[in-house]
């Protein structure tokens, strides 16, 4: 079998077999197969697609490259949450402890923040002392004993992923749903839970600009979870604004800390609710999402899910009196309000502008070498739909710069006035099964 047959069968829009997606993905891993090659499969299939059974065999082939991750040592059953990724997405320290403190296992392994994105595993090391680099038994021992644990990848998971991401990063070949959708589940049903929801997320701050992309990517991962036997569910959700208020890495967690207090911003409310309950049912916890909603929202009000927030931090090494006390964290030396240069109602919040307004502030990388600040980014005032007059204050942003005026003019923008009145937007669109 020749690589270069498999390019061409490709370029002509014919369906692969599993013999030449194996042969391919075990000779890209194992370097017989050079990058060129590679990056040349790659633009057939962002040129051609893929069918479902395709972009199945390629996820399977993918998550075989490496290890897998046995979780039967665990009891119960495991349910973990992927996000597509987004500004101001600091859903799993809300929602992994909202349902750990309902008794279902989260297992999860998270991602670090490139570009305008967030990662996870930066926020919770702006908690001092956090590790994210847990050996494996210690992992199987925290997640039994409390119920949950967020930490790193290991390096020897879905090692095709790793290399045909990078490549697909250098060589435009990114935005392919066949591509997107077996790089997410390779690394999902690697990671060994019973149970994986997807938040796909659409709109300006989003990878996938419209509902009906999104759609399409959730679709195809789903059915991928369901062909491989593991029960996967999607929810669609807004990002043509930033989620929550803050944006930045301790200011992300401290907004969790309040959301687990009960006084957490709406639409985060509602996203990690509604996902909860979605996740509790698939765990068999309850029977519908009516009846997870109620006990999540019990276990907001009683502290028992902010004290898992506590227990997972300390079980990782984390001071967790700063989640009893969030003013113990750091603060920027410069807080500067962003004003509104006129009357009217916000109509949109660019998402993207404001993550890599964030990261120019040092909440983010633009390269993966980049050292976060992790005291800095940016807390809205305002959302869409609210009304607002000339001078009020529609943002502010924490910073450790004295100069960063090009930062705030682009801050400003990012927020379009109208002069008609608005409705709010819902934060989930659709459920997909």
């Amino acid at each position: 079998m020749r690589m270069v047959d498999i390019i061409i069968k490709k370029k002509e829009n014919k369906e692969l077999t599993r013999e030449e997606i194996s042969f391919f993905v075990k000779g890209f891993t194992n370097g017989s197969i050079p990058d060129y090659q590679a990056s040349a499969l790659a633009m057939a299939i962002c040129f051609n697609g893929m069918n479902k059974k395709e972009i199945g065999i390629l996820t399977d082939e993918m998550l075989h490259s490496g290890d897998t991750i046995d979780l039967s040592s665990i009891e119960g059953k495991k349910v973990d949450k992927h996000s597509t990724g987004g500004v101001g997405d600091k859903t799993s320290l809300v929602l992994g402890p909202l349902v750990a403190s309902c008794g279902v296992k989260l297992a999860k392994m998270s991602g670090r923040g490139l570009g305008h994105t967030g990662g996870t595993l930066d926020k919770l090391e702006s908690i001092p002392g956090v590790t994210i680099d847990i050996e494996k038994d210690r992992f199987f021992k925290q997640v039994n004993d409390i119920g949950i644990a967020i930490v790193g990848q290991t390096g020897s998971l879905v090692p095709c992923d790793k290399k045909l991401y990078a490549l697909r990063d250098v060589t435009g070949t990114v935005n392919s749903i066949p591509l997107i959708a077996s790089s997410i589940m390779s690394k999902k049903l690697a990671s060994g839970s019973d149970t994986i929801l997807l938040d796909v997320k659409f709109g300006s701050g989003a990878f996938m600009k419209d509902l009906d992309s999104a759609r399409e990517l959730a679709r195809t991962m789903v059915d991928i979870g369901d062909e491989l036997n593991r029960d996967t569910r999607a929810i669609l959700t807004d990002m043509n604004q930033p989620l929550g208020l803050a944006i930045g890495n301790s200011l992300e967690v401290i907004e969790a800390i309040n959301t687990l207090n009960g006084h957490g911003p709406s639409d985060l409310v509602e996203l990690c609710v509604s996902a909860g309950a979605i996740m509790l049912v698939q765990a068999g916890r309850v029977k519908t999402i009516e009846e997870g909603k109620e006990l999540l929202e019990e276990n907001i009000n009683n502290k028992s899910a902010l004290n898992k927030l506590c227990e997972m931090v300390e079980a990782q090494g984390g001071d967790a009196s700063y989640i009893k006390d969030p003013s113990k964290f750091e603060k920027a030396k410069y807080i500067i309000d962003v004003k509104s240069n006129k009357d009217g109602y916000i109509k949109e919040i660019n998402a993207l502008e404001i993550g890599e307004a964030a990261m120019k502030l040092g909440a983010g990388r633009a390269t993966k070498e980049d050292i976060i600040d992790f005291a800095t980014g940016i807390v809205l005032e305002k959302k869409v739909g609210s009304k607002v007059n000339k001078g009020d204050t529609l943002c502010k942003v924490y910073s450790n710069k004295e100069h960063v005026e090009s930062i705030l003019l682009e801050v400003v923008e990012s927020f379009k006035i109208t002069n008609e009145e608005l409705k709010t937007l819902p934060i989930i669109y659709e459920i997909v099964e």
